[in-house]
């Protein structure tokens, strides 16, 4: 394979640097898409909103972590009061804008742009109701450089002269009904309760999920609502129920020529809102502002005051400084960018992936991110997802991010200490879903059995430590933050596993496989193969911090059993006596082994066995896996050497429904609309970062180890701005003279910076 590594602009270079209206980083939705519209998201980490078609909609917010905790339910997202409707009334007895049919005869000219690089939803129509029209255009952020601001301005052009109404409101939600108590339900009870109340488990279309019936959000308790016909601010402050304290509040901004206003308050049990009434001229443009303003335990001073301050200060700076402050600080964000030359289809959807991950992680905080960002999918909890999928594909390209997803595990490390003496284990047993905020268990009862079983995770939980250590070389960090918690998690697998005397060897027994149609199973090769490298970066990081590490976990780490077929010369998915024959959603775990962050070493035939081994299932049953499955495949398709199955597998990520227009929101699976899913939007990335690269994060950097691969019909690809070990860098592979795919390391000038 030809690998060469140059110095600093001694390799081809891509095509020009991509500007803000480069296409691929803009996703529209037209007047078709009313039908089948699935909703965008804005979000900065610390605070999200949905999108919706008019863009003047109330939609659903959430705040990270900010989790309600009743009795009988497990922790679930509360959705804080709706920030974003801004309604419009063209006559005294006109239609609202937000009741009007959505139909091409109410809207005119439309279009709605989400736009990647800026992180900005920008709608435009003509709004046609009893007999008037008006052009209107409402552009809304989530801001990324003040974080606890966000900001929604509408720009009105009348065709007639004439009084017109506004309202700029707070959403005050209902709390959902019926309400499940999914941490008493068990396996058998689940499909009844759910048909009880009328309800099912099929998705529903276009974007409701087919776990929609568990997946509620939870309730905030108010405890002042106040508003200022004066100031035209609103505020609000009060607690998610059994959770943490939030607040939020809004001030309005006027057109500076729009004459004379009457301003009136107007509050019930389910709005906050101040009507503007206003006499506007035909052809004349109006723009007004709604600038919002968050608070959380945690994340600033969750008190009406704090927030109403804030708003008030944010319509004093203005919409225009404070977009283009948000909009340099995404910019910043893109000086890190996967850039693909010769396929648009897969440009966009890899900027997309990246826009929902940047928007979804916060910089140097102890948070996760959940499988489904910040919404209520898989109920706002951490999975796995947040170390083995999300951690790797912000790790070189967002390092301070990826930085706060190993934090979080161990700011939460004393829970999981606590979870496995209670189990009689030693060390730490991480939860298989965690809440956000404080890291208890929050597995619903009917999937209990994963929660005790499916405990990969802790491995998962302590590479991602060592993974972080290699990129960072921060030993500090590694002493006080990533040591602790792989110390704890080593001493669980050794208490975990078990010798088989007989057999002389360790074995793991009674767990459920990352194929989790197979449970109670002894030796899953994942799970071991997990914990013998979890036990190895114990040994290595103790001698990294000349600290004497137990000699048990070298001996447990190389005598664990990995379950193989020696005639056939390949792994195993599991213990020999467990038949793998199940129709499953995954085929086979073993592509898993080839993950990045583990990488279980291998020879080349025995990775082209493996590899060829897992795809029976899958040909045979001749359906695709979730999207999980897609980059595990991709990559260990190229680890094998199988590059047109590895590209294969990366186009149909692109191509098989999980991908929903118009936002390219990535969905768990085709079929099931859990959306917002980042978990395959990450993977996508590991795919470009680690698959068809070759590269591996090893003690020396990130080094080559498996021959770089390009679509025949790619020019190139570059993985922009790295940064391991405080040096940044790009990455470019294209075809030499000889037609050979070659890498290059092109190194970047002290601070990285990439013009705009």
């Amino acid at each position: 394979m030809m690998m060469t590594s140059v110095l600093a602009g001694a390799a081809p270079q891509p095509g020009a640097a991509q500007a803000a209206t480069d296409p691929s980083f803009l996703l529209t939705a037209t007047a078709q898409d009313f039908k089948h519209y699935f909703p965008g998201y804005l979000a900065n980490g610390y605070f999200s909103t949905l999108t919706a078609p008019r863009g003047t909609e109330g939609n659903r917010g959430y705040m990270v972590a900010l989790m309600e905790r009743v009795g009988g339910d497990n922790a679930r997202p509360a959705a804080v009061p709706g920030w974003t409707e801004i309604d419009y009334r063209a006559s005294p007895n006109g239609p609202w804008l937000n009741r009007a049919p959505l139909d091409a005869a109410h809207f005119q000219q439309y279009r709605q742009t989400l736009n990647l690089r800026d992180a900005t939803l920008t709608t435009s129509y003509r709004y046609l109701a009893a007999g008037t029209r008006t052009a209107v255009e409402v552009t809304t952020f989530v801001s990324q450089d003040a974080s606890h601001v966000a900001a929604s301005r509408i720009s009105i052009t009348p065709d007639a002269d004439g009084p017109v109404t506004l309202r700029f409101g707070l959403n005050l939600w209902a709390p959902h009904q019926p309400r499940l108590p999914l941490a008493q339900l068990g396996p058998d009870e689940v499909d009844e309760v759910v048909a009880a109340h009328g309800l099912n488990l099929l998705p529903q279309a276009p974007s409701t999920p087919d776990r929609a019936a568990f997946w509620y959000p939870g309730t905030i308790e108010m405890n002042l609502l106040g508003a200022s016909e004066n100031e035209r601010s609103l505020w609000l402050e009060g607690r998610a129920d059994g959770g943490a304290r939030m607040a939020l509040a809004a001030a309005v901004s006027l057109p500076d020529d729009i004459g004379e206003v009457k301003v009136r308050r107007d509050q019930n049990d389910w709005h906050l809102t101040l009507e503007i009434r206003a006499t506007l001229r035909a052809g004349h443009t109006y723009r007004f502002g709604k600038f919002i303003a968050a608070e959380r335990d945690g994340w600033g001073e969750p008190s009406a005051d704090a927030a109403r301050r804030a708003a008030e200060d944010a319509r004093h700076t203005g919409f225009d400084a404070l977009i283009a402050a948000h909009r340099t600080a995404w910019h910043r964000l893109w000086r890190s960018d996967i850039v693909i030359e010769g396929d648009a289809a897969a440009q966009r959807a890899i900027h997309a992936d990246l826009y929902y991950l940047w928007a979804s992680s916060t910089a140097d905080t102890a948070w996760p991110i959940g499988a489904c960002a910040l919404t209520p999918g898989y109920q706002g909890h951490a999975f796995w997802d947040s170390d083995t999928w999300i951690f790797p594909a912000l790790l070189t390209m967002q390092p301070q991010r990826a930085k706060s997803l190993v934090d979080f595990r161990h700011r939460t490390l004393a829970a999981a200490q606590s979870r496995a003496k209670a189990r009689g284990w030693a060390g730490a047993m991480y939860p298989w879903e965690s809440d956000p905020d404080d890291g208890s268990e929050q597995t619903p009862h009917f999937a209990g059995v994963l929660g005790e079983r499916e405990i990969h995770i802790n491995a998962d939980v302590a590479i991602a430590q060592w993974q972080y250590y290699l990129a960072s070389g921060d030993e500090a960090w590694l002493r006080d933050h990533g040591w602790p918690v792989i110390e704890a998690v080593a001493q669980f697998w050794i208490s975990r596993s078990q010798f088989n005397a007989a057999l002389q060897r360790y074995e793991i027994l009674h767990v459920t496989s990352v194929d989790e149609d197979y449970n109670d199973v002894p030796n899953d090769t994942y799970t071991n193969a997990a914990a013998a490298k979890a036990l190895r970066v114990a040994t290595l990081a103790a001698r990294q911090l000349h600290l004497p590490p137990d000699a048990r976990w070298q001996a447990v780490a190389d005598g664990l059993l990995l379950p193989f077929d020696t005639a056939a010369g390949h792994h195993l998915d599991m213990d020999a006596s467990v038949p793998h024959d199940l129709d499953s959603w995954g085929g086979s775990a073993l592509p898993m082994l080839a993950l990045p962050a583990l990488d279980l070493a291998r020879g080349a035939a025995v990775r082209r066995n493996d590899y060829d081994y897992s795809m029976k299932p899958i040909r045979e049953s001749r359906r695709d896996p979730n999207s999980m499955g897609f980059a595990p495949n991709s990559i260990a398709a190229a680890v094998a050497g199988n590059g047109a199955e590895a590209v294969a597998w990366f186009r149909r990520s692109l191509t098989t429904g999980a991908l929903k227009p118009p936002f390219n929101v990535r969905t768990e699976s085709a079929e099931n609309n859990a959306g917002y899913f980042v978990t395959s939007s990450a993977g996508a990335v590991q795919n470009l970062i680690y698959g068809f690269s070759g590269l591996r994060l090893e003690p020396d950097g990130l080094v080559p180890r498996y021959a770089p691969l390009l679509p025949a019909t790619w020019k190139s690809l570059t993985l922009k701005g790295l940064t391991v070990r405080g040096e940044r860098f790009d990455i470019v592979l294209r075809r030499g003279a000889s037609g050979r795919v070659e890498l290059h390391r092109v190194a970047r000038p002290a601070g990285g910076a990439a013009p705009d």
